[in-house]
């Protein structure tokens, strides 16, 4: 099928890459000529594992391009994806310039009848407004043309379920996949695009636009809720005398819970989560209700990012100036470079504001950190997490890399003026911290 896909971010490439890579012909456009061209020459502008590969074999193979003729694109595909950010206004709703540009643009070049699909996360209504945006842009077309027949088309609601990370592997093989429409013809193909993903079992599941729409927000939200709720668990455990890891394998094996997102830390972040609970308040806020739960996961969550700052105060009660402290991770989930809303940018710009010096390393952030911060006094980005040690007052563990799991205890004391880790993600045991000398604070234990 020919399809055409508008954005090149983590959803647009990665979608757009996956169905080239199971035979369709797809067209990815952006507005960006330098990311295009850098893509033409196999130059991925984020770390995805996995996604670098496939891009250069389905562009050599010619079943994946890149453009900025948006005319061209809308020619090409039958199927026409929106895939752009929905970035945070001001006031925290979801910011729609982007989707209904291309709306515009769509409908400005097409000639013959386009499924529109939404891929990018929306409030709901936003198939509404993509509908009539269109409509009102054929209807001007029409009256200034005067010739042809009436150009048909569809707005359905396709969202995305990609965790950065893994974002290749769960476009492979999605476990659902949600078409929100009321059309039978629009079901029937983009049941026949995801054909090649939906065999062992029947995992598409159509629903009105609307529904779908709020089935991305809620998704979102609720796992949003439970590392919040288990942030919050976390923080009673500590003051109670209880230690959280005990308490997540006692909930976990109910299989009503499960194991998945009880994980205490020091927050969430990323592009979804934050953005995404924001957005759904907002809309609730606008139709009047108040959405108590969403505004506790989003305050809970806000809070805890300063956990491990608090427990850095309380060690050296308050006296940072002049301290350095090396710094694991700096995205804000492991197997990506992505850092926004990332809790190592609270903790460093709170510890270079109570006058500390940090020396970070992350295995692929390191020049989003450097675009970010660009060059400071305060700020020592490393080549190796070893380097990141050397005269530092003690560590902080930000980021679960699978490469900060197994360190070298030894070199780590020997590295360190004191034998101090703070860790945000309960990477070790405590018991094995005191008996290798350490004083060790992690989330919802015992201190050691």
């Amino acid at each position: 099928m020919n399809v055409t896909v508008f954005g090149t971010g983590y959803v647009g490439l990665v979608q757009g890459t996956i169905l080239a890579e199971v035979g369709h012909q797809v067209v990815c456009v952006d507005v960006d000529a330098e990311k295009i061209g850098k893509l033409e020459q196999g130059i991925i502008p984020i770390y995805e594992p996995g996604l670098e590969t496939l891009v250069k074999e389905n562009h050599a193979a010619g079943r994946l391009s890149f453009t900025t003729d948006a005319a061209m694109a809308v020619a090409h595909g039958d199927i026409q994806f929106i895939a752009v950010g929905t970035p945070p206004d001001e006031d925290g709703s979801a910011d729609l310039q982007y989707v209904l540009k291309v709306a515009e643009t769509i409908a400005e070049h097409m000639a013959a009848p386009r499924i529109i699909v939404n891929k990018s996360t929306v409030p709901v209504g936003t198939a509404d407004r993509v509908r009539a945006r269109v409509a009102e842009v054929l209807a001007a077309r029409a009256g200034a043309e005067q010739e042809g027949e009436a150009l048909t088309f569809d707005v359905v609601s396709n969202p995305e379920f990609l965790k950065e990370g893994s974002a290749v592997a769960d476009c492979q093989k999605p476990d659902r996949i949600i078409i929100g429409t009321e059309r039978d013809a629009s079901v029937e193909v983009l049941r026949e695009l995801y054909a090649p993903f939906n065999r062992n079992h029947d995992k598409v599941i159509v629903m009105d636009v609307r529904s779908a729409e709020l089935t991305k927000y809620a998704a979102n939200c609720m796992l949003a809720t439970k590392i919040s709720f288990m942030n919050e668990m976390a923080n009673l455990a500590e003051r109670l005398g209880a230690d959280i890891e005990a308490v997540r394998q006692g909930i976990g094996s109910d299989p009503r819970i499960g194991y998945h997102f009880i994980y205490p830390g020091v927050g969430y972040g990323g592009s979804c989560f934050p953005k995404d609970v924001q957005a759904l308040i907002r809309a609730a806020d606008d139709i009047a209700y108040d959405a108590k739960v969403l505004k506790a996961v989003e305050a809970r969550n806000a809070t805890q990012k300063t956990t491990l700052l608090d427990k850095i105060h309380q060690h050296y009660k308050g006296e940072l100036a002049g301290k350095t402290f090396a710094l694991w991770g700096l995205a804000f989930k492991p197997n990506t470079d992505d850092m926004r809303e990332a809790p190592s940018r609270v903790l460093m710009e709170a510890l270079w504001e109570a006058g500390a010096r940090v020396q970070a390393y992350d295995p692929e952030a390191m020049e989003e950190a450097q675009r970010l911060y660009g060059s400071r006094d305060d700020l020592t980005l490393c080549g190796t997490k070893e380097t990141a040690l050397k005269g530092a007052d003690a560590l902080v563990i930000v980021t679960e890399w699978q490469s900060f799991r197994a360190p070298d205890f030894t070199l780590i004391q020997q590295q360190l003026a004191e034998p101090t880790l703070f860790d945000g993600r309960n990477l070790f045991v405590p018991s094995r911290m005191a008996s290798k000398g350490f004083t060790y604070y992690s989330v919802g234990r015992r201190p050691v």
